[in-house]
């Protein structure tokens, strides 16, 4: 099964370990990387996420969560994938707090791009030896050698 989103993570951010003791505090954290990267303000970012997580949760269970959105100023799809050092609550469907995070911006026009690049991830993070695997990197190049099978010799 494939476990590649060097596509999407290409231009992105790969977090491998970090501190939040909220949701609110780890997509705070991610829009502010996400932004720097793409040019597109944090506030920007994190307001679209956030206003996608009132709609229902994106925690999708297994200590994954996949907050989404379209933003306006992003070109193509792009994700970050950050680790948590101790999972927060999501609100995901399993009630277990998530510590696997990824983040996904889209165009405001990408309907299918959009959908398709949140099968790929959610494709991704079902699989169990991928989730311990993440769990258990603690470098950038540790994620990229597990989800970014195109990128490991290559910089993101």
């Amino acid at each position: 099964m494939a476990t590649d989103l060097s596509s999407l993570l290409k231009g992105g951010i790969i977090i491998p370990c970090y501190e939040a003791t909220s949701r609110k505090q780890a997509l705070h954290a991610m829009s502010e990387e996400l932004g720097r990267v793409t040019g597109v303000s944090a506030r920007e970012i994190e307001d679209s996420v956030m206003e996608r997580e009132r709609l229902g949760s994106t925690g999708v269970g297994e200590g994954v969560a996949i907050p989404h959105a379209r933003v306006a100023g992003i070109q193509a799809p792009i994700g970050g994938f950050m680790r948590l050092a101790t999972g927060v609550d999501f609100e995901a469907i399993d009630d277990r707090p998530c510590d696997l995070i990824f983040m996904l911006l889209a165009p405001l026009s990408a309907g299918a791009d959009h959908l398709r690049a949140l099968a790929q991830v959610s494709r991704v993070f079902r699989q169990a030896p991928v989730r311990d695997a993440l769990r258990d990197a603690d470098t950038i190049e540790a994620v990229k050698v597990i989800i970014c099978k195109e990128s490991v010799e290559s910089p993101i």
